[in-house]
């Protein structure tokens, strides 16, 4: 006769267990780098300066080299990120990438600096699409920069 389903078929086996709450987080999904290295986003507070004054500084040393209208585009474009940055339109993971950007641009890494802006327009197109043709202009117009 088929066992009842009531009954456990080995007795010396321990009952069957409860699973847990499920994991936090999604799952599968690779932890990004900018999670790694700051993993509760509000404590990640970079400021506009950090990213701002190298992106200005960055305007300035191309102003010689490059035509006044691109540099007064840029710089209006970088008044808007700047803006955003003040009314606090602009999300954790958009501000830590930003800041990671400019440090590439310092270090002169320029595609991992444009790889950061794709992903970036990618990722947040909404948040960024005002500024960041300025940002990519200002990449590529550094990198041709003579002494760079």
């Amino acid at each position: 006769p088929p066992a009842s389903s009531s009954a456990p078929a080995d007795p010396s086996a321990p009952p069957p267990r409860t699973l847990g709450p499920p994991p936090l987080g999604p799952v599968g999904a690779a932890p990004r780098a900018e999670a790694r290295s700051c993993p509760e986003e509000r404590e990640c507070s970079v400021s506009a300066d950090t990213v701002l004054a190298p992106l200005r500084a960055a305007l300035d040393s191309c102003r010689p080299s490059v035509q006044k209208q691109v540099c007064n585009d840029i710089g209006r474009r970088l008044t808007v990120l700047e803006d955003a940055w003040a009314q606090g339109k602009l999300s954790a993971p958009v501000r830590k990438r930003m800041s990671l950007l400019v440090q590439e641009l310092q270090q002169q890494h320029w595609d991992a600096a444009d790889e950061i802006h794709r992903s970036l327009m990618v990722d947040h197109v909404n948040e960024v699409s005002q500024w960041m043709v300025g940002v990519k202009r200002l990449i590529a117009e550094t990198r041709n920069l003579p002494d760079a």
